[in-house]
């Protein structure tokens, strides 16, 4: 049976909007080929680097193990056979080639842009190991420069750190590809004839499906029929299952577990909400980044730091009357000053707190956005769907004349239980919600609306009506003394008020707002902890948006703004020397998003939000913008360690192998130089893996 429609007109119900869930829909025509181009670096992929590293591993090993300045440094003695001192020197040719082709290739290409960087350090490393081992093998000169071990070792190094770091920055899209890869192959279409299996690529929009009991939404759309409980962790990273009913949107991936719904295709392909998370991440793994700049530069200023030094050094030992040391100690200052960590340094962990937030429903669309988080003095939210749930709840009851509340509650969510109004249901659910309403057992009869005023029904053998101001007044009622009170209190603070009446008489009255978010709260207060303020925003009246802001301890309010004047206000705080973060709905914020140092968008995967934010919140959780605090902070804190640790290695070692020290018996040795260079790589490496050991879990931070 089709319901009729509420008559919930009263100007305190009709004016206050209350907007829906926000889209979940998305536009990405080219999420797909952005998301497999991903995790490339320098025209090589990650298992480019994968396979050379395993198979130069090979080679290395009897390379380091048929080295004569390794044995020495072991000491072991070389087994004696013929051929074995051409062992080292073929094998470590073939790893120059092979293995080290790929920074060949890079060096060369920064050589020609005239930007020399990381690729030129390690090409000339390994380069001038080469050219230095060959000659003692071939006995040019008399200089002791078996570097073929170091060769060795130098290039699978590189080629491991490369390949971490490949494997990092794919690590966010190859788990969401991994989503991509949960949605089912075929869908159950609901045809004229009845349901007709298909493949989900045959779907268009408008097709209705059957979406069974612990099966998968096949793509984006809207229910029509029937209500379950929906697992959307794939999307938001929450555990917890999301009630969905007919007219609410579901999300390509996420499964139906209790009930089976009839779902209308809103979106499939590379529009759903899947391909458009895709989309944002390869964008984030691809944007520019202050620091990764930084990083840049830092290697460029560190090629001309070692070809001075080495040129110097050669210079230096020449003057010195030692033409031997001059080249020993050139060779080993340009092989040292390669610098694989601090090509480490920033990537990996900018890749790994990606990913970190990827996983814990944190869409990163800009890397920027996530290295200014931390800076943010004031997160300024919007009310409608932030912090508070976008709908109508009932937040408070008073009953009168001996009703108790429970009773009140039954008999209201009886009378509008035959009612599809926003109202009518937030009263049904109110009471369904409390189990001593539901032990009375009231069921409603004869339901009809009163429009402009309310509704009206026979429940227990009496008639109930519930409405407004305008029932009030058609019935010549006034409110009951020991309930104007209360009323007068709800009121006051904006919330729209219902009185429920029993055979003409009034029985009680219902607070019906926009209810807040209990994560809000936590969220507000972690906030402040970390010495963040916080703001809020909205077009509703001074005291509703007063009321919600006591309720959460706001410290400051923006009330009757409307949605083309929040920039302005996001200016004003900017104004005082404050940088914001705005956290909107991605809808009607565009240009508060815009303007803000990082703008946020909360629901998955919206235009507006992709277009105007850096950040999109894939759930409704505003304690997820606490966990993009605690990653950023994290993330600097890694980024400065590991270059300081990368430079601060380089600047160190390349003088000591120059031999500034050598008078005072200090000199580091070739070999030792390519131990430290290894320990380097290491540290950052490790370093940068810490981060996930971050917890980001929502109940956690905010504890």
């Amino acid at each position: 049976m089709k319901h009729q429609t509420s008559g919930h007109a009263d100007s305190q119900v009709a004016d206050h909007e209350m907007p829906g869930d926000p889209t979940h829909s998305t536009h990405s025509s080219h999420a797909d080929s952005e998301v497999h181009t991903h995790g490339q670096h320098a025209g090589h992929s990650t298992a480019m680097f994968k396979n050379r590293f395993w198979i130069s591993l090979i080679l290395a090993v009897p390379v380091v193990l048929f080295s004569h300045m390794f044995a020495e440094i072991v000491g072991y003695t070389l087994p004696d056979f013929p051929g074995a001192l051409w062992i080292s020197p073929i094998l470590g040719t073939v790893i120059f080639f092979y293995g080290g082709a790929p920074f060949l290739k890079g060096g060369i290409s920064e050589l020609k842009s005239r930007q020399p960087g990381m690729m030129l350090l390690i090409a000339m490393a390994i380069s001038v190991a080469f050219i230095a081992s060959w000659i003692t093998t071939l006995g040019i000169g008399n200089f002791n420069l078996d570097f073929w071990w170091e060769l060795a070792l130098l290039v699978v190094i590189m080629l491991l750190g490369h390949w971490m770091e490949m494997r990092a920055l794919g690590s966010a899209a190859g788990a969401l590809d991994a989503l991509a890869a949960l949605l089912p192959d075929e869908a159950d279409k609901v045809t004229d004839t009845g349901i007709e299996t298909v493949p989900v690529s045959s779907l268009a929009n408008g097709d209705i499906v059957l979406v069974r009991s612990g099966a998968r939404v096949p793509a984006d759309g809207d229910i029509v029929d029937g209500a379950a409980e929906f697992d959307e962790s794939m999307i938001t990273g929450e555990s917890r299952t999301v009630s969905r009913a007919v007219g609410e949107t579901v999300v390509a991936g996420t499964v139906a577990t209790d009930n089976a719904v009839r779902v209308r295709v809103t979106a499939v392909g590379s529009d759903t909400t899947l391909a458009g998370i895709q989309r944002l991440v390869a964008e984030a793994q691809a944007s520019s980044s202050k620091a990764q700049a930084l990083a840049d530069r830092a290697a460029a200023l560190l090629f001309y730091f070692a070809l001075t030094a080495g040129i110097l050094t050669f210079i230096a030992w020449l003057l010195l009357g030692s033409p031997n040391d001059a080249v020993i100690r050139t060779v080993t200052v340009l092989v040292i000053a390669c610098p694989h960590a601090l090509g480490l340094a920033i990537p990996l962990v900018i890749a790994i707190s990606t990913e970190r937030a990827a996983k814990s429903g944190v869409l990163i669309k800009n890397r920027m956005a996530l290295e200014r988080m931390r800076t943010i003095d004031v997160v300024l939210f919007d009310k409608t769907g932030t912090l508070t749930e976008g709908r109508h709840a009932v937040t408070a009851a008073a009953a009168t004349g001996g009703v108790a509340e429970a009773e009140l509650l039954a008999l209201a969510g009886a009378a509008e239980s035959d009612s599809e109004h926003p109202v009518a249901r937030a009263i049904v659910q109110a009471a369904a919600d409390n189990p001593d309403a539901v032990a009375f057992g009231f069921r409603g009869a004869g339901f009809s609306s009163m429009t402009g005023r309310g509704v009206q029904a026979e429940v227990n053998g009496s008639q109930i009506a519930v409405g407004g101001p305008n029932l009030l007044r058609e019935l010549s009622l006034d409110t009951p003394p020991d309930l104007s009170g209360a009323v007068s209190e709800w009121m006051g603070r904006g919330a729209s008020v219902l009185h429920v009446v029993r055979d003409s008489a009034i029985i009680g009255a219902l607070r019906l707002e926009d209810r807040v978010r209990d994560e809000s709260r936590a969220a507000v207060k972690a906030l402040q902890d970390r010495g963040v303020k916080v703001a809020m925003i909205t077009g509703d009246a001074r005291q509703v948006a007063e009321a919600v802001g006591a309720e959460l301890g706001i410290d400051e309010v923006f009330a009757d703004v409307l949605p083309q004047d929040k920039d302005s206000k996001v200016a004003e705080l900017q104004s005082r020397g404050l940088k914001v973060a705005m956290v909107g709905d991605g809808v009607n914020d565009a240009p508060a998003l815009a303007r803000s140092e990082v703008g946020i968008a909360i629901g998955a995967g919206t235009d507006v939000a992709m277009e105007s934010a850096g950040v999109v919140l894939a759930g409704n959780d505003p304690r997820s913008v606490l966990a993009m605090i605690d990653l950023s902070r994290a993330s600097y804190r890694k980024m400065i360690q590991n270059l300081v640790w990368a430079t601060g290695y380089n600047v160190l070692a390349v003088p000591l192998a120059a031999g500034v020290l050598a008078f005072a018996g200090i000199v580091l040795s070739p070999a030792a130089g390519a131990v430290l260079m290894s320990v380097s790589t290491i540290v950052v490496a490790l370093n940068a893996q810490l981060l996930r050991r971050i917890d980001l879990n929502p109940d956690r931070i905010t504890q």
